[in-house]
């Protein structure tokens, strides 16, 4: 194992990285909100071998987690985060307070259309403007030359693209693979909350979604049948079970040219989400 440097604060951050930048080295970021698991660690590979330094952002960011959600009891493991990362080819990792990153007097907020809108927004309305505003600072602190984020949460990484070309931030976005547990379970931070119960029947999830992309029948059939499909396995509702354009996430149409089919839902307080390519 090899030592992280931790860095907190954005002045630091950013006299490090123009130390990197002086030896010739290409930057890449990986931002996260640290209870690390496999599928983290596996972006932090993956873009190692697109760069020299890998920076790894951790924080939990309170802008995309409305009153009644799990920002309070979101894991945090710093330590077992960081003993995890000396493994891989990260070298710095950036840790900024809430304060740090949201001073005094922040008046600065962000709305986002386009890929945004449905899906995971007719839940968390509130989620997009939060993801935007943490990862455009991010972006604009490190202004690294990639950024990766995880395919899981494929909707924010189509956002995330969009922000990026709207606003000429001048960052490669690339997209990480879902990594998933033996029985096809994608791997969550949150998937520490399932009781023993919740994480057999979530072990159904994969299943049922690997069906209704590869379903045969009309978008709107196949979309029912998934649903129904999760309620009798036991899952408690579902927010979307849905066919979309894999580019926009729009409605497929006669310019659709590759799908997506994408799932969310609940076990209790538990919610899960996944997705994958469909025929």
């Amino acid at each position: 194992m090899k030592d992280i440097t931790l860095l907190r604060h954005v002045d630091d951050l950013r006299a490090h990285i123009k130390a990197q930048r002086a030896n010739g080295h290409r930057i890449g970021l990986v931002p996260t909100m640290g209870a690390l698991h496999e599928g983290h660690l596996s972006l932090v590979n993956e873009i190692g071998q697109k760069v020299d330094t890998v920076i790894v952002s951790i924080f939990v960011n309170p802008t995309q987690f409305a009153a009644h959600e799990d920002l309070d009891t979101y894991p945090r493991h710093e330590a077992a985060d960081l003993e995890k990362l000396s493994t891989t080819r990260a070298s710095v990792v950036y840790a900024p307070s809430a304060s740090d990153m949201y001073p005094s007097g922040f008046a600065t907020s962000m709305a986002v259309a386009g890929p945004a809108l449905g899906l995971e927004t007719e839940e968390r309305p509130h989620f997009f403007g939060g993801v935007g505003i943490v990862v455009t600072k991010l972006l604009l602190q490190v202004l690294p030359d990639v950024a990766i984020f995880g395919e899981k949460d494929y909707q924010q990484l189509l956002v995330i693209r969009r922000i990026v070309r709207d606003l000429n931030i001048p960052v490669e976005i690339i997209g990480g693979p879902i990594i998933r547990e033996a029985d096809g379970l994608a791997m969550s931070s949150r998937n520490a909350y399932l009781t023993r119960d919740q994480r057999a029947i979530a072990a159904h999830l994969n299943h049922i979604l690997e069906q209704l992309a590869g379903s045969p029948h009309p978008p709107e059939e196949a979309s029912a049948h998934a649903r129904a499909a999760l309620l009798e396995a036991g899952f408690s509702t579902v927010d979307y079970a849905c066919i979309r354009d894999a580019d926009t996430l729009d409605a497929l149409g006669p310019e659709t040219t590759s799908r997506r089919a994408l799932i969310a839902a609940r076990l209790g307080d538990v919610r899960l989400i996944d997705n994958m390519a469909a025929r």
